[in-house]
């Protein structure tokens, strides 16, 4: 990767975004990034880019307008797959009553949704 410098990338944007907007553009300069017309941070790399798109003569609107298109693309949505059941069953109860397990196994299956046992509770 070639390094940049800053002064000649700057000043060559300045000159493409004058010849382009037909008036000098605000670079407010952060350690490492550029903000143009208080627009969104750059990196030094994003502004030569940007200096190339301006000396092509294509506006700043036609350049926002191309950057969201790249974010809209993304993978295919995963299929949804079927919700799965509870890992446990009913317990029905005893003369003695429930043990601690069996008794949040009874609770949580009592739920209208899906729900996981406790740590240890097979």
């Amino acid at each position: 990767m070639s390094k940049l410098d800053k002064t000649e990338v700057l000043s060559a944007f300045e000159a493409a975004y004058e010849a382009a907007n037909g008036k000098k553009p605000e670079i407010t300069t952060k350690p490492g990034w550029y903000s143009i017309d208080g627009g969104k941070n750059l990196r030094l790399a994003d502004v030569a880019e940007l200096t190339k798109e301006l000396s092509a003569g294509k506006t700043p609107e036609q350049t926002e307008q191309k950057a969201p298109a790249k974010k809209t693309k993304t993978k295919a949505a995963a299929p949804v797959k079927a919700q799965k059941t509870a890992p446990f069953t009913v317990v029905t109860q005893s003369d003695d009553g429930y043990t601690a397990e069996e008794f949040w196994i009874v609770k949580l299956a009592s739920k209208d949704h899906d729900c996981r046992l406790p740590r240890g509770v097979v």
